[in-house]
């Protein structure tokens, strides 16, 4: 119960501005003051869902089969390669002015060549979504390792730890705070990509789902598709950010 308390405490405003724009919503339809094409009633809008929910559900499938494989190339890419120009000095200076240069060029201009250039269109967004996403992990990463207090490695040294011990053990730990943030970015910057990638090209897909009903000109289904996506999303983050308190639960708030 003093969870529950605590929760409303802490989230009251939030539900509140939710609750305030689905009134507003409400309103503009029912009088209206929208266009009723696009902007259908609520109503409308619930019966597409219950009509389609079973579909919604199996394009969240294709969707999370894409970005799981996705988000799991790219950290362990943010990691082993940030690790490796936190801890040497001497090629983060060689290399950190070409990887900004390539973190800097919008994946989505790279489409074409992705596309003409990969086997199957599978490969292409899988290519599409990494590229994207990487880089605020590996940052964060080697700003991480570089800010990590000395105090950390000065007792790893008395401990004599080495190699992957030392990485595993104390340099990545350390510097968790810092690569988790950036990944908190990423992991936004994936949906983004993934629904580029899905609005143009595949046969699946929560991207796919609301463009194939836009172009139709369903807008019922098109905003509950659109609903959908949102909170398959906010689910996501708020299941990564108990992962990440519990992660830095060493830290303080």
């Amino acid at each position: 119960m003093t969870k529950l308390k605590t929760f409303f405490a802490k989230y009251w405003l939030t539900f509140c501005i939710f609750a305030g724009l689905i009134l507003l919503y409400v309103y503009v339809t029912e009088q209206g003051i929208a266009n009723s094409y696009l902007f259908p009633s609520t109503e409308a809008i619930k019966k597409a869902f219950s009509e389609n929910s079973g579909l919604l559900f199996l394009n969240m499938l294709s969707s999370f089969k894409l970005m799981i494989p996705a988000i799991l190339i790219s950290l362990l890419l943010a990691l082993a390669l940030g690790t490796i120009l936190g801890l040497n000095s001497r090629l983060r200076d060689a290399l950190h002015p070409i990887i900004y240069t390539f973190s800097v060029v919008p994946s989505i201009l790279l489409s074409p060549f992705a596309l003409l250039l990969s086997p199957n269109f599978w490969v292409a967004s899988l290519f599409l979504i990494v590229y994207g996403t990487v880089w605020s992990t590996l940052f964060s990463t080697i700003t991480g390792i570089m800010t990590i207090d000395k105090r950390y490695l000065d007792k790893a040294a008395t401990l004599e730890l080495r190699g992957i011990k030392k990485i595993t053990k104390v340099i990545l730990p350390a510097a968790s705070p810092s690569i988790l943030a950036g990944f908190v970015n990423s992991l936004r910057s994936t949906f983004v990509m993934l629904v580029y990638a899905e609005m143009y090209g595949a046969q699946l897909g929560m991207g796919f789902f609301v463009k194939k009903y836009a172009e139709f000109g369903l807008y019922d289904k098109t905003w509950a598709g659109f609903l959908f996506m949102v909170i398959v999303l906010v689910v996501v983050m708020q299941l990564f950010e108990l992962l990440k308190k519990y992660l830095l639960k060493w830290t303080t708030d």
